[in-house]
């Protein structure tokens, strides 16, 4: 199964590289086929929108469908809907209805494949040696790999533009690499892509639904697990809460602060910076796993986020801003980290699509309530006061999350086993209430005398009492 985790990791990989490559691509070449800075903006905005609903949505038919053929269908058809750019170019001209036409298409399919895709990883430790930190492992690595592609991709994308030119046959690039990730996502054991239920309880069969009915219900049983998981909702809330001011820093406060000090080329190397952080953090954070706990990775994060929003907030200077932003990536990519690894083990896998479909829908939907405020902020009062504030509110992010009781004890958290309750009628809950599920006593064990040892009762385990309920 080892080969097969580094499989799904190089499929990731392509993936996400490909994301990178097309994101400096797309922006560039939509302004210079319509020459409107707001055709841009319109394109991000209605491609996070959709990707935002497709999410919710998406989630539902991936705990639906064996989620490994999911993920090949995803990038199968991101590929094809990148290829159609430079064809529909060369045929009628590529105009904002096209661009707008084709990247709602491309999210329709991506953004299921990339929940799917998500889920992949679990099963791989499910199926694996299941040795206590492989969890941990898996995501550290991921996480260490999507900041060096985070950053390596855009500069790809950069270095093909410089080379060949702008033009939609580039996209192509970004399209092979949909093709790689699709082609390894097949070499990965089918079983990964099994939904993984709970026994059902055939002596009380599940009540008849409608498809649009049972689709319902079960779309409102993963918002309903996300709203009563304490830590599935504590993670998604902090997680919006930092992508949102990480966003406002990238989009909004570090271009136009080193504009405004004459010094535009700075504020690449600080996005930059940013990013290098990232991949130390999550370097160290790999490297260190299984000899600092998770509650300490949490602690040191979330001060060490508090600390550097506060100090890139006060805009001293440009270098301080420089190296606030290299701190907020280096104690950043821990926590997220940390909050990855939460998220998978408080869900169950029956409900996993639905929970990431509503997650990524909120994170992606996090920066547009912050972005806008911030910038009116910086536009209105000036960029200090629009510093002051997006460092207050990652600080009491902060705070909060250090001192609510949900975050205290981080390394064993496991899945909540209700989901039979947490999909069930009214009638259903009552029942389950009335008839609760055999536990093992906890009274002390009787003498040895008074009991056959383990290897005197056929079909029992030495280790684990026969019939006993975890």
């Amino acid at each position: 199964m080892r080969r097969h985790a580094g499989i799904y990791l190089g499929s990731y990989g392509f993936s996400l590289l490909g994301k990178g490559i097309a994101g400096v691509i797309m922006p560039l070449l939509v302004l210079e086929r319509t020459g409107d800075v707001l055709a841009a903006g319109l394109l991000a905005t209605v491609t996070t929108a959709v990707s935002a609903v497709v999410g919710i949505f998406g989630g539902l038919l991936v705990d639906r469908v064996d989620r490994r053929r999911i993920s090949i269908a995803g990038d199968l058809f991101s590929a094809l809907s990148l290829t159609a750019l430079p064809i529909v170019d060369a045929v009628w001209g590529l105009n904002l209805t096209w661009f707008l036409t084709l990247a709602v298409i491309g999210a329709l399919f991506r953004v299921p494949g990339m929940t799917a895709h998500e889920t992949l990883l679990p099963a791989m430790v499910r199926l694996g040696s299941g040795r206590k930190g492989a969890l941990d492992r898996l995501v550290a690595i991921r996480e260490t790999m999507s900041n060096v592609l985070l950053l390596a991709g855009p500069g790809v994308g950069g270095l093909f533009i410089g080379l060949f030119g702008l033009n939609p046959t580039l996209l192509l690039a970004t399209a092979g690499t949909s093709l790689l990730a699709a082609a390894m996502t097949t070499v990965i054991d089918p079983r990964a892509g099994v939904i993984v239920r709970p026994a059902a309880n055939t002596a009380e069969p599940a009540p008849a639904r409608g498809a649009i009915r049972g689709a319902v219900h079960d779309l409102l049983a993963g918002w309903r697990f996300l709203g009563r998981s304490g830590i599935v909702l504590g993670t998604t809330l902090i997680s919006s809460a930092l992508v949102a001011a990480i966003s406002s820093l990238q989009t909004t406060l570090m271009p136009a602060y080193f504009t405004s000090e004459n010094l535009p080329a700075l504020a690449g190397l600080t996005l930059s910076a940013l990013a290098a952080g990232s991949i130390v953090g999550s370097l160290i954070f790999t490297t260190a796993r299984g000899r600092v706990s998770r509650r300490t990775w949490f602690v040191i994060g979330m001060l060490g986020t508090l600390v550097g929003f506060a100090a890139l907030g006060t805009m001293f200077s440009p270098w301080v801003v420089f190296g606030a932003a290299a701190f907020i990536g280096l104690t950043n990519a821990p926590v997220s980290a940390v909050l990855g690894i939460l998220t998978i083990e408080a869900t169950p896998d029956e409900l996993r699509g639905r929970i990431l479909g509503a997650q990524n829908a909120l994170v992606l939907g996090a920066p547009a309530l912050v972005t806008a405020p911030i910038a009116a902020i910086a536009a209105g009062v000036g960029l200090p006061a629009a510093g002051i504030v997006l460092a207050a509110i990652t600080g009491i992010t902060a705070l909060i999350a250090l001192v609510i009781p949900v975050f205290r004890s981080l390394d064993d958290v496991r899945a909540e086993d209700e989901p039979a309750v947490v999909d069930a009628d009214p009638m259903e809950v009552a029942q389950a209430a009335l008839n609760p599920p055999m536990v093992p006593s906890s009274v002390p064990e009787e003498p040895a005398a008074q009991e056959p040892s383990a290897e005197e009762q056929p079909g029992s385990s030495a280790t684990e009492p026969a019939g006993a309920v975890r």
